[in-house]
């Protein structure tokens, strides 16, 4: 790890940061991360197709190896994943995982989630080009409406801040305590 976290709390530096170091930021990270997976309105497959780029682009081993509606329950302590993205549709397969990599050629996608995907890959290494870039947001207003859009745009950045935080301090190997033993 990039800070000093007591050997005590090692199992959980998210933990200790957010208690002890950083908690007014940490905390409000927390809800951010929240609010992303409890009020999505993007399908699961969407959802988790630019969720799981994001991941491999950060190089976060837990956030690649999350499957929001197998992992998910943990993070909403007694709700399990009731009101949350896991009710949007059914759950992607690990083919459809294994081959986010690949979306380009993929025949495993629609073209929403094609769309989420490379949102986020753009998004996550050449945001300027992506904004400029004319053609793709006439694909994607034509696929996805404002609010789509701008749940897309927010959920993206939530995964690539926290995901490189996370990454940066190394935290990623032991994470956020929902995600260190469904991972496994």
């Amino acid at each position: 790890m990039r800070i000093d976290v007591p050997s005590a709390q090692a199992h959980d530096p998210y933990g200790y940061a957010t208690a002890h170091l950083a908690p007014e930021i940490m905390t409000a990270g927390g809800a951010f991360s929240h609010a992303v997976y409890r009020h999505s309105k993007l399908s699961l497959r969407e959802f988790e197709g630019a969720r799981a780029r994001t991941a491999e682009l950060n190089g976060c081993v837990i956030c690649q190896q999350f499957r929001a509606a197998r992992d998910l329950g943990g993070m909403f302590s007694g709700t399990g994943t009731r009101g949350t993205v896991v009710d949007n549709g059914p759950a992607p397969d690990e083919a459809y995982y294994a081959a986010v990599l690949d979306w380009r050629t993929s025949p495993l996608f629609s073209d929403r989630e094609r769309l989420a995907i490379e949102f986020a890959e753009r998004f996550g290494t050449e945001p300027k080009s992506l904004a400029e870039d004319e053609d793709f947001w006439a694909k994607a207003r034509a696929a996805f409406s404002d609010a789509e859009i701008a749940d897309l745009a927010n959920s993206v950045a939530c995964w690539v801040g926290l995901g490189r935080v996370a990454h940066v301090l190394g935290f990623d190997e032991v994470c956020l305590p929902f995600t260190a033993e469904a991972a496994e």
